[in-house]
């Protein structure tokens, strides 16, 4: 499975709030596109990846306020039905954390409970991978959500012909949760790629091209001596959310949402 050298295809926008400085509100637009690569799973249509929902969306579903990641599961369905994305049923969910907000989204770096997330994207999706950010609360209870639904920190897990494999949290005071010294994470990222994965979920990301992608050069020197096809990442916002790594790819999915298709 590899990214095929095409631009990014603007599908949807899902408007939302999210914290602005000072306690102030904003008013977003998440960004859902998509980008083509050369095969899938067998049985998958699509691979949904998306991180970084730290916003309030209306549902479509009954005109409530709820978590955007909440939101956009909604959506997955409304779109579906209309034929702008595959079935959820049909798509394998991709996580890269940081799926909380605060429920007025007027407090900038809030931390919460993310299960509902995780329980709205498992009730569609039969396979749904992903990591914690800094900024969630989540534990082992996801993974009862059910047997394709999987939290992954320093683990690869399988579904179907597809390995994925996760580091949840980021470099920092490992007396913090989620975070580990650089030592500590760049050796789980080291055990975990090899041999190196389909794809790998990491909330804090290598470096890209430029110096509007920016990462963890010690991260980006050791994936390139053993790149997966797909490193997905967020914690920080690139412009351009591409970037070659060795013989495989970056995609930054830092407050939008990536469908991978053929």
């Amino acid at each position: 499975m590899r990214l095929l050298d095409d631009p990014l295809k603007r599908l949807a926008t899902i408007p939302y709030r999210a914290a602005g400085p000072g306690g102030t509100t904003r008013t977003l637009q998440l960004a859902v596109e998509s980008l083509r690569v050369d095969a899938l799973p067998t049985g998958c249509a699509g691979l949904l990846a998306t991180g970084d929902l730290q916003g309030i969306a209306v549902s479509p579903d009954d005109g409530k306020p709820v978590l955007l990641g909440v939101a956009l599961a909604a959506y997955l369905r409304l779109w579906a039905g209309s034929g702008l994305l595959p079935p959820p049923g049909d798509l394998t969910v991709l996580l890269t954390g940081d799926l909380y907000s605060a429920p007025n989204a007027d407090l900038r770096g809030a931390s919460g409970d993310v299960h509902e997330v995780w329980a709205a994207f498992a009730a569609g999706s039969p396979a749904v991978l992903g990591i914690a950010g800094n900024h969630d609360l989540v534990t082992g209870g996801v993974n009862r959500l059910g047997p394709g639904v999987a939290l992954l920190d320093g683990a690869r897990h399988g579904h179907g012909d597809l390995t994925v494999a996760g580091v949840s949290g980021v470099i920092g005071d490992p007396a913090k949760p989620f975070r580990r010294t650089e030592e500590a994470f760049l050796s789980t990222v080291e055990a975990i790629t090899t041999p190196p994965p389909d794809v790998l979920l990491l909330h804090e990301g290598p470096r890209g091209t430029g110096p509007d992608q920016p990462g963890r050069p010690a991260l980006r020197d050791l994936l390139e001596r053993r790149p997966p096809a797909l490193t997905l990442c967020g914690h920080v916002h690139w412009r351009r959310p591409v970037a070659p790594l060795g013989g495989g790819h970056i995609v930054n999915v830092d407050a939008r949402a990536v469908l991978f298709t053929t």
